[in-house]
């Protein structure tokens, strides 16, 4: 099935950036949202704005570091709406520092959040997808996983595990699954709310105006689950413009 009306679709990390600003244009296009991130309130009033004005959605607070959390939001789609059609693995965090400051705490958050939890959302979702002979996931890695900066190594690291794995489970896939990477350039997020370096997190602050806003990442992912089955949209990387 192609489109996106009707398609049930789960997103992680939600509450905002990218994940709310795809999941408010994937709902205003009839698709059918389940929310998660561990920011319920937040996740609580994205569902309102969405259902307030025709559209479908479920939520809950999750942490992708927890396999099971995972587990219960495909179960959530299910029960909600019978099936799940796609899986935004869009989850992650960006704590950068150069590595003399041995902020090995953030290394780890990195490792888990944005490794392991895609990790566990293909392990949540794939078999589903393999008993209803249909399923895509959308992997959200980063630019950073093409080309290496100082002080964005374990970042990059992360994101290009992402596209590594992404890779993998789309050269195994066969033809019922599909699978997407998108990569996102500079973007107008939370993520400086992760920084532990002061430094680093006020010249990100700094970047921000000169940054994509989350709603051109929304319009890949969009057009990434909207093409016809046959049409192959593997990977998609998505760069600032002149204009930001």
């Amino acid at each position: 099935m192609s489109g996106i009306k009707d398609k049930v679709i789960v997103i992680t990390g939600a509450s905002s950036g990218i994940g709310e600003a795809t999941a408010l244009l994937l709902a205003e296009r009839g698709a059918k949202v389940v929310l998660g991130a561990r920011r319920l309130d937040r996740l609580e009033a994205l569902a309102d704005r969405i259902t307030n004005v025709g559209g479908e959605a479920a939520y809950a607070a999750i942490d992708v570091r927890r396999r099971d959390d995972l587990s219960n939001l495909v179960k959530l789609a299910c029960e909600q709406f019978g099936k799940l059609d796609v899986l935004v693995n869009n989850a992650g965090v960006m704590p950068i520092s150069p590595f003399d400051e041995l902020r090995v705490e953030d290394w780890e958050a990195m490792i888990d959040i944005n490794i392991k939890g895609v990790l566990y959302g293909i392990a949540a979702a794939l078999p589903l997808f393999r008993k209803q002979g249909s399923g895509h996931f959308v992997n959200i890695a980063s630019t950073a996983a093409y080309r290496i900066v100082p002080n964005m190594a374990v970042y990059a690291g992360t994101k290009f595990a992402v596209r590594a794995i992404s890779e993998g489970l789309r050269q195994e896939a066969g033809d019922k699954l599909r699978v997407t990477i998108i990569s996102p350039g500079s973007t107008r997020t939370n993520a400086a709310e992760t920084m532990t370096n002061l430094e680093i997190k006020a010249k990100l602050e700094e970047y921000r105006e000169f940054a994509m806003p989350p709603e051109a990442i929304a319009r890949a992912i969009a057009f990434a689950i909207e093409q016809p089955a046959d049409i192959d949209v593997g990977e998609l990387v998505v760069r600032p413009t002149a204009q930001g």
